[in-house]
């Protein structure tokens, strides 16, 4: 028989053991589900309308000579169609082909289909900081706003097995640095004038740091023309292989700041362009075919007629935005046309699931789309 010493000890011991292995599976992340998706890219285009993605050039905007200084008969044949499908088709191919077939295009507000930024402020880093950290915090509420209190899902990730050192981001405005807060996490971040760093750069990549050298800064600053972002960000990604990656674009804002509708709609379709030769990269490397999910958004909206130039609360509509999807968890819905709703802070959440996790941070985030990621 065991004394009463000896079965002591023993229940020490199996409350030891019990404890730790409470700690242990405390500590290994939330998984959602298993999926097929291993990486993602995501895309953010600053202040791109809706009304462009579903309905194609705006007829109020392109014949407005206040609106276009190119030759109107080029910019015609270019962008316009009697037909709503055509025009749209013409601006954004990549869009009303691949991903129409393949991927899912939320936001038609036409057919009842919404998306929209649940802060009230409507512009730039309020959106950016809602979409990365699934939450809106009204305090941010400002563009010079300071780093970005918030854990956002790009560190969450970081964070995890399998991530640590493979979550990058490449900006093309210069606040994004403070909105992911480098300062905090210290992850990759090329910023605006900054280039990719290392002993082992590919000669693609020290190409690509030298061209931005050599565009003029038309938008400030603070600003790299999106060109330049697309070539340091892809060639990054080639030589990397990161397996989140946050590219942020800019052009599409300024332009509608200055009310160069021509140029806005020239920004689109290169837009569009630069989307469809990243994704065949992804698609034609073994590390990101049939396990990377793309995801494109803006951060905010913009006004109608002659209210498109600016955004804000002070403008109406300016708080609609969209949400494009493809990769292999997410069912080839195309062009979503049941009535609904989805806000900006669920996209942070369904990246996150995406890739079989479960962001948890000490704010609310908010619930994941349920119909991009496939049960």
């Amino acid at each position: 028989m065991c004394s009463f010493v000896q079965k002591d000890k023993y229940k020490n011991n199996f409350m030891k053991r019990l404890c730790f292995w409470c700690l242990f599976l405390l500590a290994i992340p939330v998984i959602a589900q298993q999926t097929k998706t291993k990486n993602v890219v995501f895309i953010s285009v600053d202040g791109y309308r809706w009304q462009e993605i579903f309905r194609g050039a705006d007829p109020l905007l392109i014949n407005k000579k206040k609106f276009v200084k190119q030759d109107s008969t080029f910019l015609r044949n270019r962008y316009w169609a009697a037909g709503q499908e055509e025009r749209r088709k013409k601006l954004m191919p990549f869009f009303w082909t691949v991903l129409r077939k393949q991927g899912q295009l939320y936001g038609n507000r036409d057919l009842g289909n919404k998306v929209n930024v649940r802060n009230k402020y409507w512009f730039s880093y309020p959106g950016r900081s809602e979409t990365i950290c699934g939450y809106y915090d009204p305090a941010i509420n400002s563009n010079d706003y300071p780093n970005n209190p918030h854990e956002n899902v790009l560190e969450f990730v970081n964070k995890q097995p399998g991530f640590q050192g493979e979550v990058a981001t490449v900006a093309g405005w210069e606040a994004v640095v403070r909105i992911v807060n480098r300062d905090r996490n210290h992850m990759p971040l090329i910023n605006v004038n900054e280039s990719a760093e290392g002993e082992n750069l590919s000669e693609a990549q020290v190409l690509a740091n030298e061209i931005q050298n050599y565009l003029p800064r038309y938008f400030g600053q603070g600003v790299r023309l999106d060109m330049a972002t697309y070539a340091i960000a892809k060639t990054y990604i080639k030589a990397n292989h990161p397996r989140f990656m946050y590219i942020d674009l800019d052009d599409l804002d300024e332009l509608g700041h200055a009310g160069q509708y021509d140029y806005y709609l020239d920004a689109a379709h290169y837009l569009d362009a630069m989307i469809a030769s990243l994704w065949k990269m992804l698609q034609a490397d073994p590390f990101y075919k049939d396990q990377t999910t793309l995801v494109v958004c803006p951060d905010h909206g913009r006004g109608e007629e002659n209210g498109w130039t600016s955004h804000g609360s002070g403008t109406p509509h300016s708080n609609e935005t969209w949400l494009a999807v493809i990769g292999p968890d997410s069912p080839a819905l195309g062009e979503v046309k049941t009535e609904g709703q989805i806000y900006q802070d669920q996209i942070a959440q369904t990246m996150a699931h995406l890739l079989g996790l479960e962001f948890k941070t000490d704010h609310p985030v908010g619930p994941f789309i349920s119909s991009v990621v496939k049960n």
